[in-house]
């Protein structure tokens, strides 16, 4: 059961993809919409099926092909699609994480928007890759408890959903009211822990809850007291927590207002929900932005790389 606007093509047939993508490629000029065509309506699964027959029947990688053969923001987009969602996502971590500078948008992005068995693969699939441990790695390139609540999100512990204690949501509420409204200086432990171990059903009480004792939305209050980094991950977990599609609506929504367009987050976006809960996106940033992402998209890229985002986002939601 998938929410995604992409699914498994069918009929399919790799080796006839396999030839049609060399065909596009082979010679003088590229032929940029079969191309995009073809990668934007198979299923990754399906990709990963076209890159071995190209492969066998031409004994070329078809990545590094795309990679020469194409540029730019369009280059970014369809080598993109070509990896598998974790190796996606352990590349996008390894890359915020490298050389001089983090970028901690993508690290908050990620580690507060993957359920804990998405957090396990990745961190399994980091460690073939790079042969790194990733919690070393993120570690070593941030402090404080903006760090603390990146380990603890690396942990994937959260409690599984099941039956909600109201005692306990009681009292949780209580503890981050008087650890944030009540406090001078919030004690930020305690957002820590509970924000990155409870499950997502007892979560969304204790928010409930949290609301009825304080008169706040729990944002207002991290909002009110925390700043920076910290800040910004401790309100991606909560909108996550309240809803995944939503938080990336707003991601999304971001992205493309204004002047200029963050087109980095827009791909990654679009490629690792396009097969998860992009049709949920879609909705929510209708209802809570009363925009249409085609439309923004529509509006904000140009070329190939708008035609293959526009076919990845599906339908227009008028």
């Amino acid at each position: 059961y998938t929410r995604g606007t992409v699914t498994a093509f069918s009929p399919f047939d790799a080796r006839a993809d396999a030839e049609a993508l060399r065909k596009a490629m082979k010679g003088m000029g590229t032929d940029e919409e079969t191309i995009l065509k073809i990668l934007t309506s198979r299923n990754n699964a399906q990709r990963q099926e076209i890159a071995a027959a190209f492969k066998t029947l031409f004994g070329r990688d078809l990545v590094d092909d795309l990679k020469s053969e194409l540029t730019g923001k369009f280059e970014t987009l369809m080598v993109s699609l070509m990896r598998p969602a974790y190796i996606f996502d352990a590349h996008a971590l390894k890359h915020a994480i490298k050389g001089a500078g983090t970028n901690e948008k993508v690290l908050t992005e990620i580690l507060a928007s993957r359920t804990p068995e998405e957090m396990r693969n990745i961190k399994q699939v980091y460690l073939q890759e790079y042969e790194a441990n990733l919690e070393d790695k993120i570690t070593g390139e941030t402090s404080g408890h903006f760090q603390r609540l990146l380990v603890v999100l690396l942990q994937a512990n959260r409690d599984p959903d099941g039956r909600v204690d109201e005692g306990l949501v009681e009292q949780d509420a209580q503890v981050l009211f008087r650890a944030g409204e009540l406090k001078w200086g919030t004690d930020e432990e305690k957002f820590i822990t509970i924000l990155g171990t409870r499950s997502v059903s007892h979560l969304r009480r204790v928010f409930d809850k949290y609301m009825t004792i304080s008169g706040f939305q729990i944002e207002e209050t991290i909002d009110r007291e925390t700043s920076g980094d910290l800040e910004k991950l401790l309100l991606a977990v909560v909108k996550c927590v309240r809803s995944v599609p939503a938080y990336f609506a707003e991601t999304l929504y971001y992205s493309m207002k204004g002047a200029g367009t963050d087109d980095d987050t827009l791909i990654r976006v679009m490629v690792s929900r396009s097969e998860v809960d992009l049709l949920d996106i879609r909705r929510e940033l209708r209802k809570n932005f009363a925009k249409s992402l085609h439309q923004m998209i529509q509006k904000d890229t140009s070329g190939d790389y708008r035609k293959a985002l526009l076919l990845l986002c599906g339908g227009d939601d008028e």
